[in-house]
């Protein structure tokens, strides 16, 4: 397979969405939560919890979409190309012995051919329990629904030629002429650098150019945070040291995911711990409220501008419509955003074209309130702030 090294890059940034496609229905899901279960009944059901908290959240030109759909995916990489957004990175679950779920959007969107819109995946390797999609009130009501399994070689097999007609799909998004994969636990898939290798040698095999590995780094523990600051190292050096660590079982790059570090730092470690313990000890439940401003203003750290460390940004968090013992973000609005996207551009425009990557933390991830797709609230704002900042061109409105 032949693919064109010199491809028109944006020269700003690599901007690459993550996208979830729990929005339609599967058998599982209705045996779990009910006929019709999908994102959407989530989202639907919110209620707010403070004056002026804004749920439930409502979608406005894509409505409640169903995934099924292919005028759905369509629309969707219209707006997704309006935003100047590169790809989308689609979650993709594989929990061992063939077992998948939620592929079948994925999956449509090889076999067509359409819609013409880069793309990429993001290997979810984590357990689903009864908390993944919606709330439970305790720990003691958590039930695992689905074990996130690794089964050496041959299932690692079977994984790959899963995948080959995406690989070979002129559509999938490449680094220096590799296939981008990612992993969203590296450190808890025992057998990571093997399944790299392996891998490895099945794209060669395949007439693949390769792949470019990305492991996801998820912010620090609070008690590894702590730890820092009574040994007067900094964060940052943890996250160099994790960084290290993630790349030596074979990765190429890591992305970077500092909203909890944000959290700690936009606040207090104090903070933060006693309301973890009022709400996890205690079973208590009440709103955590962090400005969006303050967290985008910790949200970066010093790794970012190494040359195969990717930032990660957010347009806002608000995890009520699955939980409410979360943080929520407030005052998130597309030109405090705007304002985001344009400092992870400034901390990436030394790297090299073809690494200028910034993840967005998410394309339609309603549940969690970090989405960019139109709402009521503020309707294509945050995918106008965006291709006014990527392709330089002038917003319609003051937002």
């Amino acid at each position: 397979m032949l693919r064109d090294m010199q491809k028109e890059r944006n020269k700003k940034a690599r901007v690459i969405a993550y996208y979830l496609p729990q929005f339609h229905p599967i058998p599982e899901n209705d045996e779990w939560w009910g006929p019709g279960f999908t994102e959407w009944t989530n989202v639907a059901k919110a209620k707010p919890r403070f004056r002026g908290h804004v749920q439930p959240r409502i979608p406005a030109d894509l409505g409640f979409y169903d995934l099924r759909l292919p005028e759905t995916r369509e629309k969707q990489a219209e707006l997704a190309r309006e935003a100047g957004i590169e790809g989308f990175c689609y979650y993709h679950y594989w929990f061992g012995n063939k077992r998948q779920l939620l592929e079948r959007p994925f999956n449509e969107v090889v076999e067509s051919g359409k819609p013409d819109f880069p793309f990429c995946l993001c290997w979810a390797n984590h357990s689903w329990s009864s908390a993944t999609w919606k709330n439970s009130k305790s720990k003691k009501d958590r039930v695992l629904l689905v074990k996130q399994e690794y089964f050496g070689k041959e299932d690692n097999e079977q994984h790959f030629y899963s995948l080959l007609s995406a690989f070979k799909d002129k559509r999938y998004i490449d680094v220096d002429g590799k296939l981008l994969f990612a992993i969203y636990e590296p450190m808890a898939f025992e057998g990571c650098a093997d399944f790299i290798k392996q891998w490895r040698q099945l794209a060669e095999e395949n007439g693949l150019p390769g792949f470019h590995f990305v492991g996801l780094l998820q912010s620090s523990s609070l008690a590894s945070f702590v730890q820092n600051k009574k040994t007067g190292n900094g964060e940052e050096s943890d996250t160099g040291k994790r960084v290290k660590e993630i790349l030596a079982l074979g990765f190429d790059a890591v992305v970077t995911d500092s909203k909890y570090r944000a959290q700690l730092l936009s606040k207090s470690v104090f903070h933060v711990a006693l309301h973890s313990f009022f709400t996890k000890k205690l079973g208590l439940s009440f709103p955590d409220l962090y400005k969006q401003e303050k967290i985008n203003k910790n949200i970066f750290i010093k790794e970012n501008s190494f040359e195969n460390v990717y930032p990660t940004i957010f347009p806002n968090w608000d995890r009520t419509p699955r939980s409410n013992d979360d943080a929520i973000f407030i005052d998130s609005t597309p030109k405090v955003f705007g304002l985001s996207l344009e400092k992870a551009i400034s901390i990436i425009s030394k790297k090299q074209p073809e690494h200028r990557f910034v993840f967005l933390k998410s394309w339609n991830e309603w549940g969690e309130g970090n989405y960019v797709e139109p709402d009521l609230q503020y309707g294509k704002g945050y995918i106008e702030v965006m291709g006014s900042i990527l392709n330089e061109k002038e917003p319609n409105c003051e937002l």
